[in-house]
């Protein structure tokens, strides 16, 4: 079936190739950090996690998002969900594609992952990340291929593969809950220090990858005829809403412990994120137009997916799914993981700027996730169009 990744028109192509142009641009600045050692990025002693985490912490989202569709396709019979089950499988592939060479990048020599394996530790968070999301990208890619083969040769998936589609239902759970648990394990961080961290992760989650499956699936609707249907579609929306009420719930819990409550530690990094930190007589608050842009964006996109005029109008179910997803990619991808290291420890507060050689290995790590991405949706609409045919 890889051929079919082979055809296609003009845009196509250009869009491949601007891809492939910033992937080449971030694999020679991957090579000068891996010549000069991670000096060249803006993490320190004080913010030892940077883009690199913050970005693999939203991508483990959007990773456990996919699941959203399987779940009620295969557990509950949900015939709608038919056609974009398959979506929702490929884009965990890019996406856990994403999350590794993140990690990859942050570790600065790669040859340290093979530590996890040559020196298990069971009673460490990132030993069990490794096995869930190994683990949880092996069988997506095992399922949807196997899966879409069946569909090309119009038969029914051998019986044996819905062990692993069942198996992956828990995998994907996982994914998010070890990674939360990476962050609410540090006794030394008041602000990821709270139990509520991995439902508030799966909340997000739930809300951000179906939310871009939505966006994609209209924009495949325009470029590549592939309609993912009213009754899904609408089905979509419900969960993205629901999923984001509920993150914005538990966000706003959050604000209730800090306050309410008065505890330093949780509180300082609020203010830190939505006000600025006054400390030593200056104002810290390079996050503050983040965490408000992340406010508006989804408070914006709940609006216009809930709202039944804008909600039958693709271009306006487009814009809102994009501002959720955008929204908490500024949420979690941004503030989350940033805002957890002020202050310090030592009460002291020590900002991060992401130097532009660390941005431009971002860039082509997203970049590289949506080549992936565009290649298996062109092999999976392709082959849709052959059945059709």
């Amino acid at each position: 079936m890889f051929e079919k990744a082979l055809k296609g028109n003009n845009y196509y192509w250009i869009w491949l190739a601007f891809l492939g142009t910033f992937m080449a641009i971030g694999a020679l600045c991957y090579i000068r950090q891996y010549n000069y050692g991670l000096g060249l990025t803006g993490m320190s002693r004080s913010v030892s996690w940077g883009l690199y985490i913050s970005q693999f912490t939203f991508l483990v989202g959007v990773a456990a998002g996919g699941v959203m569709l399987v779940l009620p396709y295969y557990i509950h019979n949900y015939k709608a969900f038919g056609r974009i089950t398959i979506l929702g499988e490929f884009l965990a592939i890019a996406a856990l594609t994403m999350c590794l060479m993140f990690i990859i990048a942050d570790l600065g020599q790669p040859l340290r992952a093979l530590n996890v394996l040559l020196h298990p530790t069971p009673n460490s968070m990132l030993f069990w990340d490794m096995i869930v999301l190994n683990g949880y990208l092996f069988l997506n890619i095992l399922c949807g291929w196997v899966i879409l083969t069946a569909e090309r040769k119009q038969v029914k998936p051998p019986k044996w593969i819905y062990i692993f589609v069942y198996i992956s239902i828990p995998f994907a759970i996982s994914i998010h809950t070890v990674t939360a648990m990476l962050y609410c394990g540090l006794p030394g961080r008041h602000f990821w220090l709270s139990a509520i961290i991995a439902p508030r992760f799966l909340a997000s989650a739930f809300a951000a990858g179906p939310a871009l499956i939505l966006l994609v699936g209209l924009i495949l609707k325009r470029v590549a005829n592939f309609d993912v249907g009213k009754e899904a579609k609408d089905k979509i929306v419900t969960i993205i809403l629901y999923a984001a009420i509920i993150n914005a719930f538990f966000l706003m819990l959050e604000f209730f412990v800090g306050y309410y409550s008065n505890i330093p530690g949780h509180k300082h990094t609020l203010e830190y994120l939505f006000f600025g930190l006054e400390h030593d007589g200056h104002v810290y608050n390079n996050l503050v137009p983040y965490l408000w842009g992340f406010v508006v964006l989804c408070a914006s996109g709940i609006a216009l997916l809930a709202i039944p005029y804008t909600r039958r109008n693709d271009l306006w179910l487009g814009i809102g799914s994009a501002a959720i997803f955008f929204g908490l990619w500024l949420d979690k991808g941004i503030g989350f993981v940033l805002g957890g290291f002020v202050p310090t420890p030592l009460e002291e507060v020590v900002e991060y700027y992401p130097t532009l050689n660390e941005i431009m290995i971002t860039i082509a790590v997203w970049c590289t996730g949506f080549f992936i991405l565009t290649v298996l949706y062109k092999i999976a609409i392709s082959v849709e169009h052959e059945i059709e045919s």
